[in-house]
C-alpha cells in the first residue's frame, strides 16, 4: 500500500528520499531526454525529413499544443496525484524520444512530437507546483537556482557524450534518442518505487483559477511564451541553416550554454533572493532586448558566426533569470492556489506557442532578421510590465497600483 507521509515527517527520512532530493531527481532525468531530442532535432529534421524554415515553425507550434492544453491537468488531479502525474509524465518524455527516429517522415515526427510534448509540459506544469509548494518561501530562489544547476549538469553529462562518441563511433539518430530516452525513463521508474508520497501543507484547490489579483503573473508568462518561441524554435535554426553548424558542433554551443548555466543559475537564484523580482526581471528583459537587435544585426549587417554564438549563449543565460517569476507568483499566491495556477499558468504561456511559430516560420522566409526585431519588441512589453512589480511582493500587493490595500478583493 502506498504510504503517504507529510512534509514534517519527511525530515525523519534519509535525506536521498526527501521531497527536496527527489525533485533533484526529477531535476537531472528531465532534461536528460528533453535536450537529448532538442540537440539532435535542427540536424535530424533536416538532414532526414528536408525541412525549412516553415516545416520546422509547424513541428514547434505541434510541440507546443500539450502547453496550450496544460489546463487539463487540473482534470487529471482530481484522480490523480501531483506526485504520481509527473513521473508518468517524465516516463512518457524518455519513451516518446527513445522511438523518435523510428518516424523520420515529416507525419512521424509530428506525431512523436506531440506524445513527447504532452510529457514533458504536464511534467514541468507538475513540477513548477511541487517547487512551489515543497520548498519554504525564503528557500525558493537558491533552491530552484540549484536544480537548474543541476539539470544543466545533466545535460552536459548527455552532450559531453554525444561530442565524444557522435563521430567517433559514428553514432546514428536511433542509437542516441534511444540512450537518452531510456535513461529518462529508468530514472522515472527508480523515483516511483524508491519514494512515498508526500503530502503539502496545504490542500490544492482541484478546480480552474483564475484571479484578477494574479493579472500581472499572466501577463508576464504570456509576454515569456511568446518572447521564449523565437529563442527556441529560430535561434539554434539559425546557427544551422545560415552558419553549418554539424551535430558536434551545435552540442559544443549548448555545452557551452550547460557550463555557464551551472556556474550562474545558483548565482542568479541568489540574486532573485537578494535584489528581488523587479530588478533581476529588469535586467534580463534588457538583456535580452539588446540580443534580440543583435541578432537581426547578424542578418542586416553580415556579423559572423563567432558574434552569433556568443549571442546565443548570452541569450540562454538571461533567460534563466525568469525563476524570478516562480518566486513572484509563490510570494502572492494563496498556497491553496498554487497546483490549479500552475496549470493555468503554463496554458497562458502557450497561448502564442501555438500560432507564433507557423507565422514566424513563414516570416523566416521573407526576413530572418524581423523576426528577432519582432522578439525585442516582446521584450521591452516584459520590461515594462516587470516594472509594475513591488519591491516587496505579497498577497495584496501584487502590483505596484496595490501597495496601499490590505488585501485584495477576488
Amino acid at each position: 500500500m502506498t504510504r503517504y507521509i507529510t512534509l514534517e515527517e519527511a525530515k525523519g527520512l534519509p535525506f536521498w528520499r526527501r521531497p527536496v532530493a527527489l525533485l533533484f531527481l526529477m531535476a537531472l532525468a528531465m532534461p536528460i531526454a528533453f535536450n537529448t531530442w532538442s540537440a539532435l532535432l535542427n540536424n535530424f529534421v533536416i538532414e532526414v525529413a528536408d525541412f525549412d524554415g516553415s516545416d520546422i515553425g509547424l513541428l514547434h507550434t505541434v510541440r507546443e499544443i500539450p502547453g496550450f492544453l496544460a489546463i487539463g491537468v487540473i482534470a487529471i488531479l482530481l484522480f490523480v496525484r501531483e506526485q504520481v502525474l509527473g513521473l508518468v509524465s517524465l516516463t512518457l518524455l524518455g519513451a516518446a524520444t527513445a522511438i523518435t527516429a523510428y518516424f523520420p517522415s515529416m507525419g512521424g515526427i509530428l506525431t512523436i512530437t506531440m506524445l513527447s510534448s504532452i510529457g514533458f509540459h504536464y511534467y514541468e506544469t507538475v513540477n513548477q507546483s511541487l517547487q512551489l509548494q515543497w520548498l519554504k518561501i525564503e528557500d525558493a530562489p537558491r533552491m530552484i537556482g540549484w536544480l537548474m544547476a543541476a539539470g544543466s549538469l545533466a545535460t552536459l553529462v548527455a552532450y559531453l557524450a554525444i561530442m565524444a562518441l557522435w563521430e567517433t563511433l559514428n553514432l546514428s539518430y536511433n542509437i542516441v534518442y534511444m540512450i537518452g530516452g531510456g535513461v529518462t525513463v529508468l530514472v522515472a521508474i527508480i523515483a516511483m518505487l524508491a519514494y512515498p508520497q508526500f503530502e503539502a501543507p496545504t490542500v490544492q484547490n482541484k478546480k480552474m483559477i483564475l484571479r484578477k489579483r494574479y493579472w500581472l503573473y499572466y501577463a508576464l508568462q504570456f509576454m515569456s511564451g511568446a518572447r521564449r518561441q523565437i529563442f527556441v524554435v529560430f535561434a539554434g535554426f539559425m546557427m544551422v541553416e545560415r552558419f553549418g553548424f554539424d551535430v558536434h558542433e551545435i552540442t559544443m554551443l549548448y555545452l557551452i550554454n550547460l557550463v555557464a548555466n551551472m556556474l550562474f543559475a545558483p548565482l542568479m537564484g541568489r540574486a532573485v533572493g537578494h535584489f528581488g523580482e523587479r530588478r533581476t526581471l529588469t535586467v534580463e528583459y534588457v538583456g535580452l532586448i539588446l540580443v534580440f537587435l543583435a541578432y537581426g544585426g547578424v542578418y542586416y549587417l553580415g556579423w559572423g558566426v563567432v558574434i552569433a554564438a556568443t549571442l546565443y549563449v548570452l541569450d540562454h543565460m538571461f533567460f534563466a533569470l525568469a525563476l524570478a517569476l516562480k518566486t513572484y507568483f509563490q510570494k502572492i499566491a494563496d498556497p491553496a492556489d498554487i497546483a490549479p495556477t500552475a496549470a493555468v499558468a503554463f496554458t497562458i504561456n502557450h497561448i502564442a506557442a501555438v500560432f507564433l511559430p507557423v507565422g514566424l516560420g513563414l516570416l523566416w522566409l521573407v526576413s530572418p532578421a524581423a523576426v528577432f526585431f519582432l522578439a525585442a519588441g516582446m521584450a521591452a512589453v516584459s520590461l515594462m510590465l516587470s516594472l509594475l512589480i513591488p519591491r516587496h511582493p505579497a498577497p495584496g500587493n501584487e502590483t505596484i497600483f496595490q501597495r496601499a490595500v490590505p488585501q485584495a478583493a477576488e
